[in-house]
C-alpha cells in the first residue's frame, strides 16, 4: 500500500437503466433483467435510450443547458453526479485544484439543416452560392462550439468549477482506456492528486447511427445479447445513450479528507493489434499477463461492443482463461463509445465495495460467480481499433 495508489472516490453514471450508482447497482444484480429497447425509432436498428433526466439538478442555468448539445449535457450531468458522489463539488478548494480528462467523440450535427441544403442542392446548380447562404442564414451561433470535442470539459469547467489541468482524447473506446489510463499515471507519479475522468455518448441521433453503419457495424432485426450477436443479421453493435465519470484520488488525499474510498484502481495497460493481420487474440492475451492478475477466480466487466470479428476475439481470449467470470454489460446497457471503459471500470469498483458479484447477463454464455471480489478485471477491446484493461482491487 502506498500514499499514491490511485483509489476511486466518486462514480457518476446515466444510461438506459437510469443514473447514479445505486440505480444500476439494483438493476444489474436484479437476476432477469430485461434491457430497455427502443427498436422503432431508427428502424431496423435498436438502441438502448435515455431516461428521463432532469438536467436542471446538474446544470442550473437554463443558458448553459441551451449552448451544449446533448451529449455534453449528458456528459457534464455525469460528472456532476460523481463530484457530488466524492463530496467535492461547491467545495473550491478542491475543485480549483483538480485535474480532468475527458474522452469525446465530435459533436451531433443539425440535422433539419443538413436535410435543407440536400433538399434545395436538388433544384440549384449554384450550390457554393447556396452553401454559403445556408452557412449564414440556417446555422445558430453555438453549433460549431457545441460540435467542438473539447467543449465538454469547457462546460464541465464552466459549469462545475473544475479548473486544474484539461485534456481530451478522441478515439472511441480508445479513448475512454487513454483517459483513465493517463489520470491513473498522473496521480500515480505525483503530477496530480485528485483527477476527474471520464466520457459519454448519445446514440440518439441518427449521424451518430450512420457513422457505425456505413462500416456495418450495427446490428439488424431482433435485439440479442453480446455473445449471440455472432453470424446474426448484421454488424452486431447495439448503441446506447449514456455517460460515466469517476473521481480519482491519491490514497492519502482522499484519507486525509475522510472520503469513502469504492476501490483501488490497479494497472491500467493498453495496446492496438494489427488487426487484419489476425494479431488481436495474442495482443488481448498479452494484456491479460501485463495486468498481473490475481490467481483464482476473478469477475470481469467486459465492455464488449458486439462486433463480429472484435467480439469473437476477446470471448476466445477470456475463455482461454477458466479463472475468468465474464459480464458483457453492454447487452443491458448498449454500446456507449467513449464512456465504454470508465463505465466498465465504475461497475468493477461497485462491486468490490459492495462485495458482491452480478448475476449472469446471458445465462447461455457467462458462469456464475461465487463469493465476495477483492478483484474485478474491466475490459474494453475497441470494436474496431485499441484493446484495454484495468484492474480494480479491494481498497
Amino acid at each position: 500500500m502506498s500514499s499514491h495508489d490511485v483509489v476511486i472516490t466518486g462514480i457518476g453514471l446515466v444510461s438506459s437503466l437510469g443514473e447514479g450508482p445505486d440505480a444500476h447497482w439494483q438493476k444489474l444484480t436484479q437476476p432477469g433483467f430485461q434491457p430497455v429497447l427502443d427498436a422503432a425509432r431508427f428502424a431496423p436498428y435498436t438502441i438502448h435510450p435515455l431516461p428521463e433526466i432532469d438536467w436542471n439538478l446538474q446544470i442550473a442555468k437554463r443558458g448553459d443547458q441551451r449552448q451544449m448539445e446533448t451529449w455534453q449535457r449528458l456528459g457534464t450531468y455525469a460528472a456532476g453526479l460523481a463530484l457530488d458522489d466524492a463530496g467535492i463539488k461547491g467545495n473550491d478548494e478542491l475543485c480549483t485544484t483538480m485535474d480532468m480528462v475527458v474522452a469525446a467523440g465530435g459533436g451531433e450535427r443539425d440535422e433539419a439543416v443538413d436535410a435543407a441544403i440536400l433538399a434545395a442542392s436538388e433544384n440549384r446548380n449554384d450550390r457554393d452560392v447556396l452553401l454559403n447562404e445556408k452557412l449564414t442564414t440556417e446555422l445558430r451561433p453555438t453549433l460549431f462550439l457545441a460540435q467542438l470535442s473539447n467543449l465538454l470539459a469547457g462546460n464541465i469547467s464552466i459549469v462545475h468549477k473544475v479548473t486544474g489541468s484539461s485534456r481530451t482524447f478522441m478515439g472511441e473506446e480508445g479513448a475512454g482506456v487513454s483517459a483513465v489510463e493517463t489520470a491513473a499515471a498522473r496521480i500515480r507519479s505525483g503530477q496530480s492528486t485528485h483527477v476527474l475522468v471520464g466520457g459519454a455518448f448519445q446514440t440518439e441521433h441518427s449521424d451518430m447511427l450512420l457513422g457505425y453503419e456505413l462500416a456495418g457495424y450495427l446490428h439488424r432485426g431482433p435485439w440479442k445479447p453480446v455473445w449471440q450477436r455472432q453470424g446474426a443479421e448484421g454488424g452486431g453493435v447495439v448503441t446506447g445513450s449514456g455517460g460515466a465519470f469517476l473521481v480519482l484520488e491519491q490514497r492519502e488525499h482522499a484519507e486525509k479528507r475522510g472520503r469513502k474510498i469504492y476501490a483501488e484502481l490497479g494497472p491500467v495497460v493498453s495496446g492496438r493489434a494489427r488487426r487484419r493481420q489476425g494479431e488481436l487474440n495474442s495482443e488481448i492475451a498479452a494484456l491479460l499477463k501485463q495486468a498481473h492478475l490475481p490467481d483464482g477466480d476473478l469477475l470481469t466487466i467486459s465492455a464488449a461492443s458486439g462486433a463480429h470479428a472484435a467480439t469473437a476475439a476477446e470471448k476466445a481470449a477470456l475463455d482461454a482463461n477458466p479463472a475468468l467470470a465474464v459480464r458483457a454489460f453492454s447487452t443491458l446497457t448498449g454500446h456507449m463509445k467513449e464512456a465504454q471503459f470508465p463505465f466498465a471500470v465504475a461497475l468493477a469498483a461497485m462491486a468490490v465495495d459492495r462485495k458482491a458479484g452480478y448475476p449472469v447477463f446471458d445465462a447461455t454464455v457467462e458462469r456464475p460467480f461465487e463469493g465476495a471480489p477483492n478483484s474485478v478485471l474491466a475490459t474494453a477491446i475497441g470494436y474496431h481499433q485499441f484493446e484495454g484493461l484495468g484492474l480494480v482491487k479491494a481498497a
